[in-house]
């Protein structure tokens, strides 16, 4: 089991800067792809960001590309999310996952999820 806890939403204005944080327990951070998705009022979940494992390469959407940078540190079993040129658009409660391979099987785990809101 991997627990996920998100921190760092609240209240922002159009064109701030906010950092999301989201803290793994377990040692199977390290090998685990970890996520970011957004979920907005009668909108469908969507990714936001996602970083894998190991080296490769960072995937964005298109809504965010640009603007928001996703980073990883093993070190603190976390994951960030640094959020610029915030839209009301980004409104939304945004939730990390943690996708192990346990060989055979993949399993995704999910954070309790942290509300942002963008408003003036």
């Amino acid at each position: 089991q991997v627990r996920l806890v998100e921190s760092g939403g609240g209240l922002v204005q159009p064109g701030e800067s906010q950092r999301l944080s989201c803290v793994a327990s377990g040692s199977t951070f390290i090998t685990s792809a970890m996520s970011w998705y957004r979920k907005a009022p009668e909108k469908a979940r969507e990714l936001v960001a996602s970083i894998p494992s190991g080296s490769g390469q960072i995937k964005y959407g298109d809504s965010v590309k640009d603007r928001f940078v996703m980073s990883r540190d093993n070190d603190k079993n976390t994951v960030y999310l640094q959020m610029s040129s915030l839209r009301s658009e980004d409104t939304a409660v945004y939730y990390c996952s943690a996708t192990v391979n346990y060989g055979l099987e993949s399993l995704t785990f999910w954070g309790q999820g942290t509300q942002v809101t963008v408003s003036s």
